[in-house]
């Protein structure tokens, strides 16, 4: 290639992946670290070879509403992708890739971390811990929900809720029961001595804690609502580290005030950063700021991986990672 690729990056990314992007290509950088509007999208659009968007930048209708675009790729940081305007993007003739595997593990670590929390009340205790209400130790003090031997059911029985299907029955001694749109293979169920069920329906009512691994998207909107809710049983744990928009939150916290589930641990918000207020209400609820994947190696992994991709990409090779 005579000329570098100019490629613009939507937010800030860890250091040396950073350095590697400048190397490569002629970067744009967005400093500030704020989420860019619909109009700066379309600018860069206009002014790049590629775009490097992450998971909670809205690259909507309106973002790619464009007569023409320069860009070629929407080389995603992060799984998900249902924050690209798919039948926008393909109009525009835009690859689209994302970054698989690489966070898988970290992710399946900090959904863990949200069950033993909330089985444990370790939100409500840390709360109590720094404002000096704790009064000292006392039998009925705090009481928690033991995690060891129960009864764990995961819907989307990809990467990561195999993932966490391996922390949770070889850590924890749980049974694990799977919803998954698809049939999973029986030596991926044996691995972890799984059990697949036919439907939501089928798997709440057996399960003491239940995490979310599912894609999101408008196909899975409001996937938990209040009618699933009710079939949960009344001292169940709900945990979320897929997409915000999986739960019905107004419904989740009606349920939480009523003590109909024994509590939820949540690591992303439907309109996230914003946090609906009546979740803050809730004490039987942990709720941590979009955290799955935050560890410096997982970071760092998806940034090498879009790198990877764009590599692909402007070498005429099929990205490894490409979804659209």
């Amino acid at each position: 290639m005579s000329a570098k690729p100019s490629v613009l990056v939507t937010r800030r990314w860890p250091a040396a992946v950073e350095a590697q992007l400048q190397e490569r290509y002629n970067v744009s950088l967005n400093t500030g670290d704020q989420p860019m509007s619909p109009a700066e999208i379309r600018a860069a659009l206009k002014n790049h070879d590629a775009v490097l968007p992450t998971v909670t930048d809205k690259i909507s209708a309106e973002a790619l509403d464009v007569s023409a675009s320069k860009a070629r790729i929407l080389a995603n940081y992060g799984v998900g992708y249902s924050h690209i305007c798919e039948a926008s993007a393909r109009n525009l003739g835009l690859t689209v890739t994302n970054t698989p595997d690489v966070l898988s593990e970290c992710t399946a670590d900090l959904a863990m971390t949200l069950l033993l929390m909330v089985a444990r009340r370790a939100g409500e205790g840390e709360r109590e811990a720094r404002e000096g209400r704790w009064t000292g130790w006392r039998p009925t003090h705090l009481v928690g929900t033991k995690v060891s031997g129960k009864t764990l059911g995961i819907i989307g029985y990809g990467r990561i809720g195999q993932e966490m299907a391996r922390r949770a029955h070889h850590g924890f001694g749980m049974e694990i029961l799977v919803q998954n749109r698809s049939k999973v293979a029986p030596e991926v169920l044996a691995q972890c001595n799984a059990r697949q069920v036919d439907s939501i329906e089928d798997l709440l009512p057996k399960c003491d804690f239940v995490s979310l691994h599912c894609p999101g998207g408008a196909e899975n909107r409001h996937l938990i609502n209040s009618r699933r809710l009710d079939l949960m049983k009344q001292d169940a744990f709900l945990i979320n580290t897929a997409r915000g928009e999986v739960i019905d939150e107004f419904a989740l916290a009606q349920s939480l005030m009523f003590d109909m589930i024994g509590g939820a641990a949540l690591d992303v918000f439907d309109g996230e950063p914003r946090i609906n207020p009546t979740l803050k209400q809730c004490d039987n609820l942990v709720m941590l700021p979009h955290l799955g994947s935050a560890t410096r190696e997982s970071r760092e992994a998806m940034g090498f991986r879009v790198l990877d991709n764009l590599e692909d990409f402007f070498e005429g090779r099929d990205p490894r990672d490409r979804v659209i």
